[in-house]
C-alpha cells in the first residue's frame, strides 16, 4: 500500500509538486472537474431545494476509475486543488465520487507552488470548506437556470441557436450602450491656441519655449480677433511657481490589473494573459493568478527589500502594505507576485518571460520609494488681453520606483502621464520674443469603445464577476458572436489652422484621419437585438446593481452568512414567472425588426431583421400573395442604421451579364463579397464594382481562374483516378485518397510515373506509422468505418 496520494487539477501542477515531495508521495491530476451538471438536461430539481444532478463525462470515466483505484491503495489522500471556490468544489467532487473516508482524507491549499509552501501546507491540512463549495455550486446552478430557461425564449423570439448568460449578458449591455453613446455623440469644435517664444538657454543659445492659452475659443472669429490683438502685444513672464511633487507606485497585480496592463504593455488578450499566468503559476514562478487582493506577505516584502537594496541601494526601498478594496472573500489572500524576488529571469517561452518580467517589476516597484519631481509652471501675460499663456516643465529629482516601472493607462483613463519638457532658465518680469502663435480647430471626441482590458476594469468597478470570470466572460460573448473584436478605419475630416508669424496672419484648411480604432469590442446586430430584448423583458438580469448584488450574495454564502438554497429560491420565484409570461407574449413584429418603408417598384413593405443566418433585408411580408425576397446585409452595415435606399441597393444583385460558351454569366453578392458565377464556378470580385463590371471583364476573370487552376493540376493517371500530382502553396505534392504526400525537392514532379508516386506514398506512410498524427488518423478511419457499418446494419434492418 502506498502511503500518500496527492490529487491536483492539472498535469503541469502535478509535475512541479512531484519534484518537492519524496518517494512516499504519488501526485496525480484530475484534469479539472471530474463531474458537472448533465450537459443536455436541466439537471436541477427546483422542487427539491435545487438539488443538482451531476454526471461524470464519458471522457473522464477511465480517469475516475484510475483515481479510485489509486485512492483505495493509499493510506492518505491529499486533495490539493486550487485555493479558490472552483478549487474547493473540485476537491469536494473528488471526495464524493472517489468515496473517500474523512479519516484518510486531507485538504491542503497553497497560493504558490514552491517547496516551502507545499511542505507547510502538508503540515497544516484542513477539511473541505463546504461554504466555499456551496458558493461555487450556487453560481453554477444559478447560471444554469438563467441559460437553460432564457435560451429557448431567445430561440422563439429572436433567432434559433442563441443563448444567454447572466454575467455575459451584462457585459454585452455595456458594449451596446457604449456603441449607442457613440452614435448619438455630436462633436463640437473649439480653437486651441499655442505659442512658441524664443528665449536664451544657460549657454546663451536661443531655444524655443512652448506655451498654451488657458481658454479655448468657440468660433473662428474669436480666434482671429485674439491673434490680431497679439500682433502688437508684449509678452511678459508674470509668475514662476515651482513646487515639489511625489508620485507613488501602483499596488501589486490583482487578476484584473494584470489583465489590463498585459493588454496595454504586451498586447495580450485577457484569455492569453490568464493562460500564460496559469503556466507561470504551475511552473512555480508566480503566486496564484486568480485574486482580487493587493496584499503582500511579509516574506514577499522582505524579499523585495533585499532585491531592491542589492540592485539599487537602500535609498530606493520603501516597504508598503496595500489594502484590498474589493471584499471578494473567495479569492487568494495575496497579490500576484514572483515566488522568489531574486529570480530576475526565468526559462520558458518569450511570452512567459515577458509576463513574468512585468509581474516582477510591478511587485518590486510597489515596495520602492516615491519618485520626487519638481514641477515648474510659468504664467505669461499678454499686454492687450486678459487671457494668459502657461508653460510647464518637470524635472525628476529622484526617480524612485520609476527606475523600474511606469504604469500604463487606457485611452479613456484619467490622470494619464504626458512627457513634460524641461524649461530653459527664466525669470519673473522677463520679456519674451514671439516666434509664432497658432489657433488650431480641435473637436471633442466620442467616448472610446471598450478594449478587453477596459471592459474588465468596468466590470470590476461595477462589482460584476470575479477574478475567475473575466476571461471566460469576454471569450464567451465573442464566441456567441454578440460582440466582435474589430477596428474602425476612421474618416477624413477637414480642420482649420490660423497662424500668426511676424505680422502675417495665415488661414489654411488641413485634413486628418479621425476616429480610427483598433482591437475594440463592437456589438453585432444580433448582440444589439438580444440585448434590447432581454432589457425589455428581463430587466433584472441586465441590471448592473442586481448582478453585483448576486455576486455579493455568493460572497456571503462563501462566508457562511447565507444559505445557498435561500438565495436561489428568492431568485427563481421572481425569474421563472417572467420567463413563462414572455413566452406567452405575442408581438406583431419579430424582436429587432425595423420597417424601413415601401419598395417603389413592387409597393411592398421593406424591413430589416435578424434572420436564421444573420441580419437580412426583406421585401414583402408572410401575408403577401407573393413570397418575400431576402438579401444579406454587407459586413459594414447595421440593421440600426441602414436606410431604405441602401437596403434596396442590395436587391440589384444578382444581375445577368450575358452568355459565354452557351452558359449564363451572372454577378451576385455573398457572405464573402461580390462574385461572378458561371456553370458552378465562382470568381471573387476583388476590385471591380459588381454593378458596373462587364461581360468581357467577367470572362477575363474566369479565364484567369481557369489558368491558375490548370497550374495547380500537374499530372493525372487514368489507371488510378484517386491519385494526382498537384502544385500547392508550399510546392508540388501527391494527393491520394484524401491525404497529401511531399515530393522531394530533387525530383521533377512531371517526370514521376504512377509506380514512383505510389512508392513515395508507401515510404512516407511507413515513416509516419508510429507518429501521434498517424495514430489519430487511424482512429478517425476506424470511427468512420464503424459509422458506415452501423448505417449498413440499420439499412439492412429497415429492409427486413
Amino acid at each position: 500500500m502506498q502511503k500518500n496520494l496527492v490529487i491536483v487539477e492539472s498535469p503541469a501542477k502535478a509535475k512541479t509538486i512531484e519534484k518537492f515531495l519524496g518517494k512516499d508521495f504519488k501526485v496525480l491530476s484530475s484534469y479539472g472537474h471530474i463531474r458537472d451538471l448533465k450537459k443536455k438536461d436541466f439537471s436541477i430539481d427546483v422542487n427539491d431545494s435545487f438539488k443538482p444532478y451531476y454526471e461524470i463525462p464519458s471522457d473522464k470515466k477511465a480517469l475516475v476509475a484510475k483515481l479510485k483505484e489509486e485512492a483505495q491503495d493509499a493510506e492518505t489522500v491529499w486533495l490539493a486543488s486550487d485555493e479558490d471556490r472552483e478549487g474547493e468544489a473540485i476537491a469536494w467532487h473528488l471526495y464524493e465520487v472517489l468515496k473517500l473516508k474523512p479519516e484518510h482524507t486531507k485538504r491542503i491549499v497553497f497560493h504558490e507552488i514552491t517547496k516551502n509552501a507545499i511542505l507547510k501546507a502538508i503540515e497544516q491540512p484542513r477539511s473541505i470548506d463546504l461554504n466555499l463549495v456551496d458558493a461555487q455550486q450556487a453560481r453554477r446552478i444559478l447560471d444554469r437556470i438563467v441559460g437553460f430557461e432564457l435560451s429557448p425564449v431567445l430561440w422563439r423570439k429572436v433567432k434559433p441557436s442563441l443563448s444567454a448568460g447572466r454575467v455575459q449578458s451584462v457585459a454585452v449591455r455595456l458594449i451596446v450602450e457604449r456603441e449607442r453613446e457613440i452614435h448619438a455623440f455630436h462633436s463640437e469644435a473649439a480653437y486651441r491656441v499655442t505659442a512658441t517664444f524664443l528665449v536664451p538657454d544657460a549657454d546663451g543659445k536661443t531655444v524655443e519655449l512652448k506655451a498654451e492659452l488657458g481658454t479655448r475659443f468657440k468660433t473662428k472669429a474669436e480666434a482671429q480677433k485674439f491673434l490680431e490683438n497679439c500682433k502688437t502685444a508684449r509678452f511678459t513672464i508674470s509668475d514662476i511657481v515651482t513646487r515639489p511633487l511625489k508620485k507613488s507606485p501602483a499596488a501589486p497585480f490583482t487578476t484584473s490589473t494584470l489583465q489590463q496592463e498585459a493588454a496595454r504593455k504586451l498586447g495580450l488578450t485577457v484569455a492569453q494573459t490568464m493562460r500564460i499566468a496559469q503556466q507561470l503559476y504551475e511552473s512555480g514562478y508566480i503566486t496564484y493568478m486568480r485574486t482580487d487582493s493587493v496584499n503582500l506577505s511579509e516574506y514577499a516584502i522582505n524579499g523585495c527589500r533585499e532585491a531592491i537594496t542589492r540592485l539599487m541601494g537602500e535609498r530606493y526601498v520603501k516597504s508598503r502594505h496595500f489594502t484590498t478594496k474589493t471584499k471578494g472573500a473567495q479569492e487568494a489572500h495575496e497579490a500576484i507576485r514572483p515566488t522568489d524576488m531574486n529570480t530576475a529571469k526565468i526559462d520558458g517561452q518569450a511570452q512567459e518571460r515577458r509576463l513574468y518580467d512585468l509581474i516582477r517589476k510591478r511587485t518590486l516597484a510597489s515596495q520602492m520609494a516615491d519618485a520626487e519631481i519638481e514641477k515648474t509652471t510659468v504664467s505669461i501675460t499678454i499686454s492687450n488681453e486678459s487671457e494668459m499663456f502657461t508653460a510647464s516643465g518637470e524635472v525628476v529629482k529622484f526617480d524612485g520606483f520609476l527606475r523600474v516601472y511606469r504604469e500604463s493607462y487606457d485611452d479613456d483613463a484619467e490622470g494619464q502621464d504626458e512627457e513634460t519638457p524641461l524649461l530653459p532658465p527664466l525669470k519673473k518680469g522677463q520679456q519674451l520674443e514671439r516666434e509664432n502663435i497658432t489657433a488650431t480647430e480641435r473637436f471633442t471626441q466620442h467616448p472610446p469603445r471598450y478594449t478587453e482590458a477596459s471592459l474588465v476594469r468596468k466590470l470590476e468597478e461595477l462589482g460584476i464577476g470575479r477574478p475567475s470570470t473575466y476571461a471566460p466572460t469576454i471569450s464567451t460573448i465573442q464566441q456567441r458572436e454578440y460582440v466582435v473584436k474589430g477596428e474602425k478605419p476612421g474618416e477624413e475630416r477637414a480642420y482649420n489652422v490660423l497662424t500668426l508669424e511676424g505680422a502675417q496672419l495665415s488661414d489654411e484648411t488641413r485634413t486628418e484621419i479621425t476616429g480610427a480604432e483598433k482591437a475594440k469590442l463592437l456589438p453585432t446586430d444580433t448582440g444589439m437585438v438580444v440585448n434590447d430584448f432581454l432589457t425589455e423583458y428581463f430587466p433584472d438580469i441586465l441590471d448592473y446593481n442586481f448582478t453585483a448584488t448576486v455576486e455579493k450574495q455568493f460572497d456571503e454564502i462563501a462566508e457562511g452568512e447565507k444559505q445557498w438554497t435561500d438565495v436561489l429560491d428568492k431568485f427563481y420565484k421572481k425569474f421563472h414567472p417572467s420567463v413563462e409570461s414572455t413566452l406567452a407574449t405575442k408581438s406583431a413584429h419579430k424582436a429587432g425588426e425595423r420597417v424601413l418603408g415601401i419598395d417603389p417598384v413592387s409597393q411592398r413593405q421593406v424591413s430589416v431583421k435578424i434572420g436564421r443566418f444573420g441580419p437580412v433585408v426583406q421585401i414583402g411580408t408572410a401575408e403577401d400573395s407573393e413570397k418575400p425576397r431576402f438579401a444579406q446585409l454587407k459586413k459594414d452595415m447595421s440593421i440600426e442604421t441602414i436606410t431604405l435606399e441602401e437596403a434596396l441597393e442590395l436587391f440589384k444583385l444578382p444581375r445577368t451579364l450575358g452568355q459565354y460558351e452557351g452558359k449564363t454569366v451572372t454577378v451576385g453578392a455573398g457572405r464573402f463579397g461580390p462574385y461572378v458565377y458561371i456553370a458552378g464556378v465562382y470568381v471573387s470580385l476583388k476590385t471591380q464594382d459588381p454593378m458596373t463590371v462587364t461581360l468581357d471583364e467577367a470572362i477575363e476573370l474566369l479565364k484567369e481562374k481557369q489558368a491558375a487552376e490548370a497550374k495547380r493540376h500537374l499530372k493525372k493517371f487514368d489507371e488510378e483516378p484517386e491519385l494526382e500530382i498537384m502544385n500547392g502553396r508550399f510546392g508540388p505534392y501527391i494527393a491520394y485518397k484524401g491525404n497529401n504526400y511531399k515530393i522531394p525537392k530533387d525530383i521533377v514532379p512531371e517526370d514521376l510515373s504512377l509506380a514512383s508516386c505510389l512508392e513515395l506514398v508507401r515510404l512516407q506512410e511507413e515513416k509516419e506509422a508510429g507518429s501521434p498524427k498517424a495514430a489519430a488518423k487511424a482512429r478517425k478511419a476506424a470511427a468512420a468505418k464503424k459509422t458506415t457499418s452501423k448505417k449498413k446494419a440499420a439499412s439492412t434492418e429497415g429492409k427486413k
